[in-house]
């Protein structure tokens, strides 16, 4: 049965009555029916960061149901590959942290060691279990301090699920998927036909429809960002496809995946130089744009000011209302923050784990025109 047919049974099954303590979200195939409401283009884009993984386990059907719902112009969501090679929507190579893996002792000889972007990480890992396999398992909230109710309630999707959410909208809603860890599933997992991981990812973005550079009119009726970490993969696939890319950028003092070169030196006016040709943007953690120390914003870098010189959009990562996440100078208001990267720093876009809570704070500050 293809996906077109049993989506909406999966999904219907996955909302049942566990969660009687929220509304039950009504699927967007069963909506009213009407023209879609366009892609909004002239604020920040709201990107909801595994999905509105502040409410329900990141990058489960329910967590991108949930941001669309709340106002989100792209949900993202981390491409990985099972031990069959069918592509999934899961951040980590291991599923020790989002996972009931540990609790299904028929599993208990899967864990193991691999070497993962120069470490070495034990778990259990998603190239070791088929689809069907990963099927059984239940989704769990990352952080304790997040509401734990619906732990073990809600299976890992699949990348062509995760696209069916998106495109039965009742609205556009753009996708942001991220070619996750490629140098390690290449490593691990082998295609039949020969093909890599990121031939893959291609392939089943085009099958959808996803094609066209950035605003353009293909692009503007199913928006896509495709991100990575690895440069090397987002040039392989610049021949492949036209869809807009943005290069992602860690701590500086780190290694990239697939290059000798820390983030400090990809962060270079000349690697920028050279990444420009293949990419629309740059998605910087947050604290490599502006330094912290003891919990309190330093002295703004230049970044954004070097990446908007070579018409590079800026897409930071991660904005989060908990206090935690919150530094001290925003005294616990996410709003605040919000207010700092968008109106102070001058970002083009932010990944947020409380998809709300960006819309409302855009709403009242740059509400969108209201269409006749």
């Amino acid at each position: 049965m293809g996906v077109k047919y049993c989506l909406p049974l999966l999904l219907l099954s996955l909302l049942i009555a566990e969660c009687a303590s929220r509304p039950l979200y009504t699927l967007p195939s069963l909506a009213k029916a009407g023209t879609k409401k366009p892609l909004q283009t002239s604020r920040p884009f709201n990107v909801a960061h595994r999905g509105a993984n502040g409410e329900f386990p990141e990058e489960t059907a329910p967590a991108y149901m949930r941001a669309i719902e709340e106002g989100a112009d792209f949900i993202e969501s981390d491409i990985l590959s099972t031990k069959d090679g069918v592509l999934i929507c899961h951040h980590d190579v291991n599923l020790d942290d989002t996972t009931d893996v540990a609790d299904h002792k028929e599993f208990a000889d899967r864990k193991r060691t691999y070497e993962v972007q120069g470490m070495n990480m034990t778990g259990f890992f998603t190239v070791d279990f088929t689809l069907e396999e990963l099927k059984t398992i239940g989704a769990k909230q990352r952080y304790p301090f997040r509401d734990q109710q619906y732990n073990g309630k809600f299976p890992i999707i699949t990348l062509d699920e995760f696209i069916a959410i998106a495109l039965d909208a009742t609205r556009v809603v753009g996708i942001y998927p991220e070619i996750k860890n490629p140098v390690f599933i290449n490593q691990q997992v082998k295609w039949a036909d020969g093909k890599k991981f990121e031939d893959k990812i291609v392939a089943t973005l085009k099958k959808y429809g996803y094609k066209g550079s950035y605003m353009s009119q293909d692009w503007l009726k199913q928006p896509i960002f495709i991100q990575s970490f690895a440069a090397t993969s987002l040039v392989y696939i610049s021949n492949m496809t036209d869809s807009p890319k943005v290069f992602l950028i860690d701590d500086v003092t780190i290694l990239t995946e697939d290059t000798n070169k820390t983030y400090a030196e990809i962060t270079s006016d000349a690697y920028l130089d050279y990444i420009k040709p293949y990419v629309v943007g740059i998605g910087p953690w947050k604290d490599t744009i502006v330094p912290v120390s003891n919990n309190r914003l330093t002295t703004p870098t230049d970044l954004v000011a070097r990446a908007h010189s070579r018409n590079l959009q800026v897409h930071p990562y991660t904005y989060r209302n908990e206090n935690q996440f919150l530094h001290s100078g925003f005294h616990q208001d996410a709003y605040l923050e919000y207010d700092y990267w968008i109106n102070k720093i001058g970002v083009d876009g932010l990944f947020t784990d409380f998809t709300g809570s960006l819309h409302n704070f855009q709403e009242l500050t740059s509400p969108l025109p209201k269409l006749l």
